[in-house]
C-alpha cells in the first residue's frame, strides 16, 4: 500500500464531500484549539503572575495577620480573630532580625480617592509605607524624591503618585510640589513613580505613597500592619531571618510552645504555589472539557468513515480481487482516518494560537505559545485519528472480495 496514495485519496474524498468533512473535523478543531488556547493562557499568566504580581524575590517574605491566599472560609474568619500587627511588632522585628537586610511595614487601601482641582481619580491603590519598603517593593522614581525617615517621624502629609495620577489629574503640569487631597486629607506630591503598565488589563499606575504614620493618621491604628523583610543573603540567610522573625513574633503575641503561629508568613515561592493550584485545576476542568469535544470528534470521525467503507464496499472488493491483502486495506483506511484527525489537529493549533493572541491583544490577558502544548494538540488529535479509525478499517479489512463486488449502493 503506497501511503502518499492513501493520503491523496483521503485528501480526494475531504474535497470530494466539503461539508460532511468540514462537520467531520470540527470536533477535533473545537478540542484541539481548546487545548492550546487553555495552554497558552496557563502559561501566560503563571509567568506574568510570577514576575509581575508576586515578584516579591527569592530572599523576601511578608507577615500577615491574616495571608490574603488563605481560601478556607473557616480559616479566614478564625484569622480575623488574631491580634493586629502593630508598628511596635515592626520595630521588634527591625531590631531582632539580624540575618534581614531590610525589614518594612505597610498599610494599603485599594479603593482610595484623589483630586486635585476639579479633576479626580477613583479606585486608587493607597498605600502606607516606611521607606524601608522600597527597595523591597523595588519602586524607582522618574522625578522628585521618595519618602524618608524625617517624614515618618514627622507625619507629614507627602505623597508619592504613580503617572496615572499625574496623566489624569495633571497633564501637562510639573506634579512636584502639587497639593492633591487623597481621601479628603490634603498631601504634597513630591515624587513621581516609574510606569509599570496593566496587570491583566488592570492598571499597576494607579497608586499613592504615603508615610504609614500619616496614614494611619488619616485612617486610624485598627487596621493590622504588613511587615515585610528581605534578607541580606538568599539560601540559609533567608531561613534564618523568616525563623528570627518568627521567633520575636510568637513572643511578643505569648504564643505558647508546640501551639500554631497567629500570624501568617508567605514568600514568593507560596504565594505562586497557591497560585499554581488554583491554575492546575483551572487547567484540568478545561482540559476535561477539550477531551469530551475530542472524543465526540472521533466518534464522528469513526462514524463518518464506516459511512465512507459502505460507499466504498465495491472498489474495496475490486482491490481484493486484484491481489490487494486485508494489511493494506487496513492500513488505507488507518491512514485516511488519521490524515482526518491530524488535518482537525492543525487546524485546531491555529485557531487555538489565533484565539489567544486576540484575546491578549483586546484585553491585555497574557498568553504564553510553548512548543510541547503544539506537539501535544498534534498527538492528540493523531491519537484520536488512531484510536476510532480502527473500527472502520477493521470493517472494511475484512469484507469478502466476492461479497463486495455483488454490492450495490
Amino acid at each position: 500500500m503506497n501511503i502518499i496514495e492513501a493520503i491523496k485519496i483521503a485528501f480526494q474524498s475531504l474535497w470530494a464531500n466539503k461539508l460532511r468533512s468540514a462537520l467531520t473535523l470540527l470536533g477535533v478543531v473545537i478540542g484541539v484549539a481548546a487545548v492550546i488556547a487553555v495552554v497558552t493562557f496557563v502559561n501566560g499568566i503563571n509567568g506574568y503572575v510570577a514576575t509581575k504580581i508576586f515578584n516579591l524575590g527569592a530572599d523576601v517574605f511578608i507577615v500577615f495577620k491574616v495571608s490574603p491566599a488563605v481560601t478556607n472560609i473557616d480559616k479566614y474568619l478564625e484569622g480575623e480573630k488574631r491580634k493586629d500587627l502593630t508598628m511596635e511588632d515592626y520595630a521588634a522585628v527591625l531590631e531582632a532580625c539580624k540575618h534581614c537586610e531590610w525589614v518594612g511595614a505597610s498599610l494599603r487601601n485599594d479603593s482610595g480617592h484623589v483630586k486635585y482641582g476639579q479633576q479626580s481619580i477613583a479606585d486608587t491603590q493607597v498605600r502606607g509605607v516606611t521607606p524601608s519598603m522600597v527597595p523591597i517593593l523595588d519602586i524607582d522614581l522618574t522625578s522628585g524624591r521618595m519618602l524618608n525617615d524625617t517624614d515618618v517621624r514627622n507625619d507629614a502629609a507627602v505623597a508619592v503618585v504613580g503617572p496615572d495620577i499625574v496623566d489624569n489629574l495633571m497633564p501637562g503640569v510639573d506634579p512636584i510640589d502639587k497639593e492633591i487631597r487623597i481621601d479628603g486629607w490634603v498631601y504634597r506630591v513630591i515624587g513621581v513613580g516609574k510606569r509599570k503598565g496593566k496587570t491583566l488589563g488592570q492598571s499597576m499606575d494607579n497608586y499613592a505613597l504615603t508615610p504609614i504614620t500619616a496614614y494611619q493618621k488619616q485612617h486610624g491604628t485598627h487596621e493590622s500592619v504588613r511587615i515585610s523583610g528581605k534578607a541580606a543573603t538568599s539560601g540559609a540567610g533567608f531561613d534564618e531571618a523568616m525563623d528570627e522573625t518568627r521567633a520575636v513574633l510568637r513572643a511578643r503575641r505569648h504564643v505558647h510552645p508546640g501551639d500554631d503561629d497567629n500570624f501568617d508568613i508567605e514568600t514568593n515561592d507560596s504565594l505562586l504555589s497557591i497560585w499554581s493550584n488554583f491554575s492546575g485545576t483551572f487547567f484540568y476542568a478545561m482540559i476535561g472539557i477539550a477531551a469530551i469535544s475530542l472524543v465526540v470528534g472521533g466518534i464522528v470521525i469513526m462514524n463518518i468513515m464506516l459511512v465512507s467503507v459502505t460507499e466504498r464496499t465495491r472498489e474495496i472488493g475490486i482491490r481484493k480481487a486484484m491481489g490487494a491483502r486485508s494489511d493494506d486495506i487496513l492500513l488505507q483506511f488507518l491512514i485516511e482516518s488519521l490524515t482526518l484527525a491530524l488535518l482537525g489537529g492543525a487546524i485546531g493549533v491555529v485557531f487555538g494560537i489565533v484565539f489567544a493572541k486576540g484575546v491578549t491583544l483586546a484585553i491585555g490577558m497574557p498568553s504564553a505559545i510553548k512548543l510541547w502544548a503544539v506537539s501535544a494538540g498534534v498527538v492528540v488529535a493523531a491519537s484520536v485519528g488512531i484510536f476510532f479509525g480502527v473500527y472502520p478499517a477493521r470493517r472494511a479489512a475484512v469484507l469478502d472480495p466476492i461479497v463486495a463486488l455483488r454490492f450495490e449502493t
